[in-house]
């Protein structure tokens, strides 16, 4: 199989990571749909709306901001406005999604936890999507800086480079099967399985982004770092918490 992965439909050319991406969204809502009808939800049916109504109002904004932020050195004109708009990144979706469901849950008043839910059912919809971001190659800013490593592979400009969305996708299943083994020992705190997620997941993307051909401008930083350490911060009393009952 040739990377990029560009598939035609009787004669027309599909574009496989935008296919993926909807699948990503359709697939992983389903399965929420299907966990939480096996589980007793803490939360209500309406504030449980509200609450994705937040989410996905904060991913929308979230993904949009940091997305035009990797890429600082494009200039604002008419003919890039475009695509700045069409920019976006998982990190920013989950962060800004983070910030809306807070948000959303301040104003209707809900103190519950509500992200553990959504855990598994976000790894299922990144993995999918990711496999999109593989089969683009070089046509999606996901690949990794050149190796002469035995690991290097050509993503389409015959350039042997990181995989990055396979070593990724390779993450994503050990995190999903260490998190559903965490979840099933039912014996953490309502929230923690959400948090443990959020800076595992952030954790992995700070590490793998000094392996893509990124824009360092900040403190030797890419802006999805600069995230991943505001993330970190966000979640500094959960942290501490966890390194004090370890110690």
């Amino acid at each position: 199989m040739q990377i990029p992965f560009e598939p035609t439909l009787f004669g027309h050319q599909l574009n496989i990571h935008l296919i993926l991406e909807y699948a990503a969204f359709f697939i992983g809502f389903r399965y929420y749909v299907f966990l939480k009808q096996r589980q007793t939800d803490v939360i209500s049916s309406n504030n449980r709306l509200s609450i994705i109504l937040g989410a996905a109002l904060g991913a929308l904004i979230g993904s949009r901001i940091v997305g035009i932020l990797e890429n600082p050195l494009i200039a604002f004109s008419q003919q890039n406005l475009l695509q700045l708009l069409n920019t976006k990144t998982i990190m920013g979706g989950l962060f800004g999604g983070l910030l809306g469901v807070e948000f959303a849950k301040h104003i209707i008043g809900e103190k519950q936890s509500s992200g553990d839910l959504f855990v598994l059912p976000l790894i299922l919809g990144i993995f999918i999507g990711r496999i999109g971001c593989f089969f683009s190659g070089t046509n999606e800013f996901t690949y990794g800086i050149e190796t002469s490593s035995i690991l290097g592979m050509n993503l389409g400009d015959g350039v042997g480079r990181h995989p990055t969305s396979l070593y990724e996708l390779v993450f994503l299943i050990l995190l999903f099967i260490i998190l559903k083994r965490l979840q099933n020992r039912r014996n953490l705190k309502n929230g923690e399985l959400f948090k443990i997620f959020m800076l595992s997941y952030f954790g992995f993307r700070f590490f793998i982004e000094f392996l893509k051909p990124n824009v360092f401008y900040l403190l030797g930083l890419s802006s999805i770092q600069l995230l991943c350490v505001i993330c970190w911060l966000y979640y500094y009393k959960f942290i501490l918490q966890h390194i004090k009952n370890a110690s």
